[in-house]
């Protein structure tokens, strides 16, 4: 990298992508007195609704207990890991705290630390003298990336056709799976579709009959059968609220819609007539393709899983996907992808946010001098190729194969194995 980064040169990050990976390391180079500007493509000053709950491992944890200073709660523990028959008997279990949180939550408590964003989720702090400057720009859509000098120039459009372009040390790639980052960069890869799609919502718990809750009170819940997977969990409310009643069971539920089948078709189409790519938003669903999916619900689920199935108002849905990126860096280093830019697991692990979160705090570690340059390619590559690539063996196995209950369960506790306790091959090291 040009610049030596044990020298403590107060150095300006320009970091594309304002969601919880652009924010994530926004929040870890602030912390250590570098300068930050964020570039949100999203017209609107903040991003809400979107709906998801986060499965929070460790690495989402350390980064909240390290970068956070909003006093209130962030996640529902869940207790006990569970799977169902087709009958809602529970016929496996495992006593296992897990924690969750809501996408909204997450996020508005970094934009609190990052950049003081007043929210109903929490009170921004004040800042600290140390911190770094730090700048949130939405409606900035990057076009073009140039080396300037000894930085690298970024070149943006709004909505409105406004057009500039800022010039920093170095650029952090955090937009995503179709991250525009690496387009520029490494125009070659592609997102892939996998062939099924995650239908996801969430009902309000106080919302549905007293049976189905007590099966998804506090416990990490699983179905599978061919073709089939859904699972459930507890995540934060309204506003972030965590008091019973209040609490939100989220639902992801996995189910094969062939590639070029009308059935994909159907269900990415908007209200509207408009073809979605990858993402359903909240509320776009059509309505008929949804009837449709609650009475397969109904035939194909357990009773609990076709109740919250059934009763969310506003579904969204996502086409599954494969993307991983060769490399973490590009231009001598002036630019660096991290989690989904760099790669998109697919859900199965439920490590998308830790992988932002790790990938934050270990470049962070870099550029302060606490880690070599070769450990933090390594620790980032070594997570975005092993986890990546136990995403695809899962849900291949999942969506693709017919397994008897045990290989799913088994599958499961290795996707849980901490971060740190991995042990990743070689071909995942390699730099």
């Amino acid at each position: 990298m040009a610049t030596q980064m044990h020298e403590k040169k107060k150095l300006h990050f320009i970091i594309v992508g304002g969601s919880l990976g652009g924010l994530a390391a926004g929040l870890a180079l602030k912390a250590i007195g570098h300068d930050t500007t964020i570039l949100e493509r999203n017209p609107t000053p903040v991003l809400e609704e979107q709906g998801a709950g986060i499965v929070a491992g460790g690495d989402t944890l350390q980064f909240f207990k390290k970068y956070n200073r909003c006093d209130r709660p962030i996640a529902v523990t869940s207790h006990r890991r569970q799977y169902l028959d087709r009958d809602g008997n529970v016929v496996h279990k495992e006593d296992m705290e897990q924690n969750m949180t809501s996408w909204d939550l997450a996020y508005f408590l970094m934009r609190a630390n990052y950049d003081g964003i007043n929210s109903e989720h929490c009170k921004a702090p004040s800042p600290e003298a140390t911190d770094g400057m730090a700048i949130h720009l939405h409606d900035h859509n990057v076009t073009e990336i140039k080396e300037d000098g000894q930085g690298v120039r970024v070149f943006w459009k709004t909505s409105r056709g406004e057009e500039g372009s800022i010039v920093g040390d170095i650029i952090i790639g955090a937009d995503g799976p179709s991250s525009t980052v690496r387009k520029l960069l490494q125009p070659g890869v592609e997102r892939a579709y996998a062939g099924y799609c995650a239908l996801r919502g969430t009902i309000r718990e106080d919302s549905i009959s007293e049976a189905t809750r007590e099966t998804f009170s506090e416990r990490f819940t699983f179905f599978h059968c061919r073709g089939v997977q859904i699972l459930a969990y507890l995540i934060p409310g309204r506003n972030g609220s965590v008091d019973r009643g209040q609490r939100l069971i989220n639902f992801v539920y996995y189910t094969n819609f062939p590639e070029g089948s009308p059935e994909l078709e159907e269900i990415m189409t908007d209200k509207h007539g408009k073809r979605r790519l990858i993402t359903m938003p909240p509320g776009m669903t059509d309505p008929n393709a949804w009837e449709k999916q609650r009475q397969v619900a109904r035939e194909r689920l357990p009773q609990p899983f076709a109740e919250i199935v059934c009763g969310t108002k506003t579904p969204f849905v996502q086409a599954v996907t494969d993307v991983i990126s060769p490399t973490n860096e590009y231009l001598n280093g002036k630019v660096v992808l991290i989690g989904d830019s760099l790669a998109g697991f697919r859900p199965h692990t439920v490590a998308s946010t830790s992988q932002a979160a790790f990938d934050a705090m270990i470049f962070a570690d870099y550029i302060e001098g606490k880690v070599s340059k070769e450990k933090w390619k390594k620790e980032t590559m070594g997570f975005a190729r092993y986890i990546q690539k136990r995403g695809v063996d899962m849900g291949n196995r999942s969506q693709h194969e017919d397994l008897p209950l045990e290989e799913h369960i088994h599958d499961r506790n290795v996707a849980s194995t901490p971060r740190e306790k991995e042990v990743y091959p070689d071909w995942a090291t390699a730099i």
